[in-house]
Order: C-alpha cells, then structure tokens, then sequence
C-alpha cells in the first residue's frame, strides 16, 4: 500500500508516538458533518457523529468505524494506545469508564493523525464489486481496511444452484465461486482503483485454485456489473500481460449473491489468526 507523505511534526506523531499540544489541533473544536481518515494511508476512521466535547484538548470520539481502529496495551500497562488498524499509524490513547457519552468511552485522538472529509463531497450512494480471488476470508479482510469501501460482505457468486450453503459450494459441484462483495464510494475510490488491488493481493496466474486451496470453487474472477467495469477489468489485465504475466482471471457477468454463512464474515478480525495466501504486493 502507498503511504502519504509525512511531515516532521506529522511523523514525530504518527510514527514515532509523539503526542500533540493540548488545545492545539485543527480538529480539536472542529463539528462539521463528514469522516475522519487516517493521515498516513487514508483509511476511514471516525464518523462525525462519534465525535463530542470531552475538554481534554483533543478530539473525542465515543466510537470507532467497525475493524478500523486497533487497541495495543502500552509497555507500562497504564493506558491502551489506538492506531490505525489498516497501516499502523499512532493515533492517541482510549479510556473508558469517564461517563462522556453513553457509549462510556473516549478515543482521544492527535489532530494531526487525521484528515477530515466533508460529507457534501461524498457520493450518496454506494456502488459495488464482485471479486472471486481464493478463500474469501483473507479477502475480505485485505478490502475491508481499503479506502473508500464502506463494506466486505464473504458470499457465493456465478453458480446454478439457489441457496447455496458452504458445504455444497466445497463441493465444486454448484458453480459457484468464494466472492466478496465490496462496497465502495465512487467519491473516494474508483472501481479500477479497487481492481488493481484485487490483483495485488492474490496470484491471479494460478489455474486451479489460490495457494493451498484447490478447486473451482476458489478461482481467480471479476464479476463486473456494467460494461465501464468489464473496460476498466480488461485494460488492467492487458497492463499485467504486458508486463509478461499470464494472466488466469476470468471475467463474468455479474448475477445473483449469496452471503455466506455468518460465521464467515469478518473471519479474521472474530478469530485474530492471520491470512495465510492473502499478501499484498506491489505491481502497478
């Protein structure tokens, strides 16, 4: 993932852990309807409607976006650090127990760790993808932290068979592919945005499956849902040809989704174990 450009100050925070003065950071008295992203990688973090008045100094917020913020002890085991779950970045320190809001916690955040979008420039509605690259859980999981997606939902896609259940898709006998649904802000991120990253976090020359996992069920494929989706797929796939790949993604047309089974859905974050043939590399 590209990371932003840092300055001293923002690195000595970000990076390094430093802490911002008190009643010092452009969001501090700052109430304007929007999102807060991370200054580093620009992963959506707060919502407006999280944020209040604590008096502290720096911006408060009573909640997180969900899987968007992760909480580290401190070496001293007095406080609980926050950072940004996508890339990492020191963002400032939780408490709980304070009686704020009736959520009873505070994410007290470094101004500087954050950037602010308003929400007159976010679309209003949300278009989706379809990405069929391996076992859906390592998938979701590398979308979910994904600037600009607003959800990763695991499901089935491209089969014959209604209501397909996990065991019969594991079968490779109904057709359908492991596919997550990803939905997104056009505002925010583009779809080809999205596609450069789906082949960046699976081997899209394998043929029979993805790394361990072998069967149809588990092959490399986009399901575009318009014609501008189907353009923007291909000239991606001519760009990795060119660049001396053979490439085994197959492109359909998208059709009916089926959400898996809930114990699917956000696999990682439930079970804190680590996806074991999704990592992102770099080839764009």
């Amino acid at each position: 993932m590209k990371y932003n450009e840092l300055s001293p100050e923002e690195s000595y925070v970000i990076e390094h852990k430093g802490t911002e003065r008190p009643f010092s950071g452009k969001y501090n008295d700052f109430y304007k309807e929007g999102t807060y992203l991370c200054k580093k990688c620009n992963a959506p973090l707060y919502k407006s409607e999280s944020k209040f008045t604590s008096g502290c100094g720096w911006p408060s917020f009573d909640d997180e976006i969900k899987g968007a913020v992760k909480r580290v002890p401190d070496k001293d085991g007095r406080r609980t650090e926050i950072v940004c779950a996508s890339c990492g970045a020191h963002l400032g320190h939780v408490f709980e127990g304070e009686g704020f809001t009736s959520k009873d916690t505070r994410h007290c955040v470094n101004s500087i760790s954050l950037k602010f979008e308003d929400k007159e420039k976010c679309c209003e509605e949300h278009a989706f993808a379809y990405f069929a690259a391996g076992c859906f859980w390592g998938v979701e999981h590398q979308f979910e932290k994904f600037r600009g997606v607003h959800s990763a939902v695991s499901g089935y896609m491209g089969g014959h068979f209604e209501n397909p259940t996990y065991q019969a898709v594991c079968t490779g006998m109904t057709g359908h592919l492991e596919t997550v649904r990803v939905e997104y802000d056009e505002c925010v991120v583009s779809f080809k945005e999205l596609a450069k990253h789906f082949f960046e976090i699976h081997n899209f020359t394998q043929t029979d499956g993805q790394g361990p996992d072998i069967g149809n069920q588990y092959l490399s494929a986009i399901f575009y849902v318009d014609e501008k989706q189907k353009q923007a797929a291909l000239e991606l796939i001519d760009q990795l040809e060119d660049k001396g790949y053979k490439v085994a993604t197959s492109l359909y047309e998208a059709s009916k989704f089926y959400e898996a089974e809930e114990y699917h859905q956000d696999y990682y974050a439930k079970t804190g174990k680590t996806p074991y043939c999704h990592t992102y590399k770099k080839i764009f």
